[in-house]
């Protein structure tokens, strides 16, 4: 492949994914001194104590006041922002205790909206499986490619908590796209954020915002609720670009130029359930891409070489039989399925129709089921929009529909058109 060739597939590559979104907006003076930051594998903090304290899903077991990098001019990526890094219990999707990480911002500014301050617990798309992708580090670091939303989100004075999931910053490898593990970590982030006595946020209105695998995790939270945290006061919903299928997602993405985010996926359930027994599927040559992308981060060199290396294969080309076709896969994978429950909240549900990652088809098929439940949907496609434009796209959707809940307006939903 030439250098021209292979620059321009990076570039579409990249910019599909999203990663060229920066987090240089909104800045201003710095509110506390530079000091060294260390990505969470070298940081005590992310290290849970072994065995974990007694408690309760969202029981925080740290927290500490979050830093984060100046530039050469002392300038901050957040101006009138309290920040905490936390860790908290949550559970694995065998409902076994575990410890997350996450990053909790409220702004200085008094809340002046009726009722108290809303909390959005905001559940990121695709970082990657390395610990230095968790967005309670890279926020600090002003390299997160979602730090816009987040940072307007803020500027509307609602608080925002941002989970890193399970494995993602602390030991042990990310389930990625393990939607009942990532469902539970962004409710308890809620329940963390809720009990942090500086924040102030106790008894917060509560909203919930993701896209692409940030989608999954606030629909999966969305599905969980009622049973798992009837006491949150959550008042509506945004999941865009929803993977709810993934057995149907993974059809899509072999050959595609984005397979690598299916191999991830292969990654993060064999994580979540050893007994797939990822490896004993993958020939030499997936071996070694097994290796290299246990700690890729899709905003790095490796990440974007992975990207590109992985461009147009196939699952044979990595495997000596496809462990998709087995039932212990299918079962897995069909246990995070999306659309079994009906969200006891209003949902607002977007979709590109010409997303090349997420097929338009399962994600129709998802608020379908929704609404035959009796959900209270407002599904909404965009005709001229892939999978990074919708993400653009839906942030002024999202933004006012929360906005309209937290004011107690109702929602109609569109699920009788």
């Amino acid at each position: 492949m030439s250098i021209k060739v292979r620059h321009v597939l990076r570039t579409v590559l990249v910019s599909c994914i999203g990663v060229a979104l920066t987090a240089t907006a909104l800045q201003g003076p710095a509110t506390a001194a530079p000091q060294e930051s260390k990505p969470p594998a070298e940081d005590p903090f992310y290290k849970p104590p072994s065995p974990l304290p007694e408690g309760q899903p969202g029981d925080l077991i740290r927290s500490r006041p979050a830093v984060f990098t100046v530039d050469p001019f002392g300038k901050s990526p957040y101006e009138g922002v309290k920040a905490w890094q936390v860790l908290y219990r949550s559970e694995t999707v065998h409902g076994t205790p575990t410890a997350v990480s996450g990053i909790v911002l409220v702004p200085t500014k008094a809340w002046t909206g009726e009722g108290a301050r809303p909390l959005v617990s905001y559940a990121v798309g695709t970082r990657g499986l390395g610990d230095s992708c968790a967005p309670s580090y890279t926020l600090t670091q002003g390299l997160d490619y979602e730090a816009l939303m987040i940072t307007d989100a803020l500027s509307r004075g609602w608080a925002v908590a941002v989970t890193d999931m399970e494995g993602l910053g602390t030991p042990g490898q990310h389930t990625y796209e393990v939607g009942r593990s990532q469902g539970k970590a962004v409710l308890n982030m809620v329940r963390a954020a809720q009990q942090l006595p500086e924040a102030g946020l106790g008894d917060a209105p509560v909203g919930l915002w993701g896209y692409s695998q940030g989608g999954t995790s606030s629909a999966w939270a969305a599905q969980l609720a009622q049973s798992y945290a009837p006491e949150l006061d959550l008042k509506g919903v945004f999941a865009g670009g929803v993977p709810s299928d993934l057995r149907a997602v993974a059809a899509n993405l072999d050959g595609s130029p984005f397979v690598a985010l299916m191999f991830m996926s292969a990654v993060g359930y064999d994580a979540a359930y050893p007994g797939l027994d990822l490896e004993k599927y993958l020939n030499d040559k997936g071996r070694e891409l097994l290796e290299k992308a246990q700690d890729v981060c899709l905003l790095s060199v490796d990440g974007a070489s992975t990207l590109i290396d992985t461009a147009f294969k196939k699952i044979g080309d990595y495997t000596t039989s496809d462990p998709l076709a087995t039932p212990q896969w299918q079962e897995a994978l069909d246990a995070n399925k999306l659309g079994g429950t009906a969200p006891s909240v209003p949902v607002l549900q977007t979709q590109a129709v010409y997303d090349q990652i997420i097929p338009f088809e399962q994600a129709d098929t998802l608020h379908k089921a929704w609404c035959a439940k009796g959900a209270n949907v407002t599904w909404k496609t965009y005709t001229l929009a892939e999978h990074a434009t919708g993400m653009l796209w839906s942030w002024p959707d999202a933004t006012a529909f929360l906005t309209d809940r937290f004011a107690g307006k109702p929602a109609e939903g569109n699920c009788a058109a």
